[in-house]
């Protein structure tokens, strides 16, 4: 059995400037940072769903920087996690999909994760649960100073709602005590309840909404399934779309399978379950924090490795570049952060490592590919310097500014949408003639030189 590794000292914790500047005598503040998986915008401050009940989120969001169009690096679980930690792009890195892990990466060698960085700048490390898809093992292993809890579980023995694979859900275990999910919860907490003689940075990955979605039965008593409003999802809304990314990605089921052998209204149902456990969970570690020594001088970050489809353009899961698979949730709070004030500003989950750097007063990393988020921590509608580029497999890229997104394929093919006026990214207006200077705008973004992919030993197979 894992056990939480105690090692605390009376000493009083005083509170750091966030601007950064600290001063030599007093301690940097700490880190919390709550990373939830496959959660898209399905939770009551970015107003996703209309059924959603999120009230420790939503409190958290109200209590700093609500990053209400945050964007992920890539739209899968193991690459996006990879660029937040190094805080280098895929185009950086090599890593595109599931397979390679941090520690495998060439081009990662002598590029610390966060924690690794955080750690050698005096901080005390504690992870738990997925953060990353690979784990802190190998080179990566002195990372961590203590173990909270490993993620995942429990799963029935036989499949409850679909035919086989990891797609099933439905109302399992009996109790939240059994959750993997909680009991990470309770570690973190029972830990943020400490003193501790060092600032520490602590990460805890919360695995649900992912697949399968298996939650106790209360949490699914909290919607009405047969009134839970079911997406957008309109078999028309593929009629103007290039046919790159409108097939089977991996082994998610396509929206056609759902309606024939699934069913549909079940899986949002589950998911929104999973939603609000999981949002249960991050009020128990904030909980701890609150009631502990440490609530003034701990910054709190939370963020979602990507989005989910849940029908929309046709399609289930991520690894699309639509809105639905590259928006994620992102919220920065703690001492000196403002409270309240959404940021409209497109902005990127690389952002996080650079900005937590100038908010603990830490030495910067020049090479780091994300943008410091101070400006739009002191204002809400400071203007960002870059737009955010996605990328989903090699050389299939998103450009996302506040108000616009642009798609460029491998193979040439375009989408162009206005969040202005559409939200849904219904209409492609790549060809239409009246846009074409705003494309050629947003494709000056477009990566060059984007480094080969990186794959697993063995793997041969060409993303194109």
């Amino acid at each position: 059995m894992i056990r939480i590794i105690q090692a605390i000292c009376l000493g009083v914790l005083s509170s750091a400037p966030v601007q950064g500047a600290h001063e030599k005598d007093s301690r940097p503040p700490n880190v919390l940072m709550i990373c939830i998986d496959d959660l898209n915008d399905w939770v009551g401050f970015l107003g996703g769903h209309p059924d959603v009940k999120t009230p420790h989120m939503d409190r958290l969001a109200e209590q700093g920087r609500n990053f209400a169009n945050a964007h992920c690096v890539v739209p899968v679980c193991s690459p996006s996690r990879v660029s937040v930690m190094s805080g280098l792009h895929a185009t950086t890195h090599g890593s595109y999909d599931l397979g390679p892990s941090y520690q495998t990466i060439k081009r990662l060698k002598d590029a610390p994760c966060m924690q690794a960085y955080f750690k050698e700048q005096g901080y005390r490390t504690l992870s738990g649960g997925k953060i990353l898809h690979h784990g802190f093992n190998g080179s990566l292993k002195d990372a961590i100073d203590v173990n909270l809890g490993g993620y995942g579980g429990p799963r029935p023995k036989k499949q409850m709602n679909w035919p086989g694979g990891g797609w099933d859900w439905g109302a399992f275990p009996e109790s939240d005590d059994e959750m993997t999910d909680f009991k990470l919860a309770k570690n973190a907490a029972a830990a943020l309840k400490e003193k501790h003689d060092q600032p520490f940075f602590m990460s805890v990955g919360i695995f649900r909404p992912h697949v399968p979605m298996f939650v106790p039965q209360k949490w699914f008593d909290l919607y009405d399934r047969k009134k839970i409003a079911l997406p957008k999802a309109p078999l028309a809304d593929l009629t103007d779309l290039p046919p790159n990314f409108n097939r089977r990605l991996n082994i998610e089921p396509t929206h056609a399978e759902v309606q024939e052998k699934g069913d549909w209204r079940g899986m949002v149902h589950a998911y929104l379950a999973c939603v609000s456990f999981a949002d249960m969970c991050v009020g128990a570690v904030l909980d701890g924090l609150n009631e502990g020594p440490n609530k003034e001088s701990t910054i709190i970050v939370l963020w979602s490795d990507h989005g989910f489809h849940l029908g929309e353009k046709q399609h289930w899961a991520k690894r699309t570049l639509w809105e639905e698979s590259t928006r994620t949730p992102f919220i920065i709070a703690g001492p000196g952060i403002e409270k309240g004030g959404d940021c409209r500003e497109a902005v990127s989950l690389l952002d996080i490592y650079p900005t937590l750097i100038d908010l603990c007063g830490l030495p910067k990393r020049k090479e780091l590919d994300g943008l410091s988020l101070m400006p739009q921590l002191k204002n809400a509608k400071a203007a960002r310097k870059e737009p955010v580029i996605s990328t989903s497999y090699y050389e299939n890229h998103a450009i996302r500014t506040k108000d616009w997104r642009y798609i460029r394929y491998a193979d040439g093919a375009e989408e162009l949408y206005d969040h202005r006026n559409d939200p849904d990214e219904f209409t492609n207006l790549a060809k239409h003639p009246n846009h074409r200077e705003m494309k050629q705008s947003l494709a000056k973004w477009l990566p060059k030189d984007a480094a080969p992919e990186v794959k697993k030993p063995g793997d041969q197979r060409k993303r194109k």
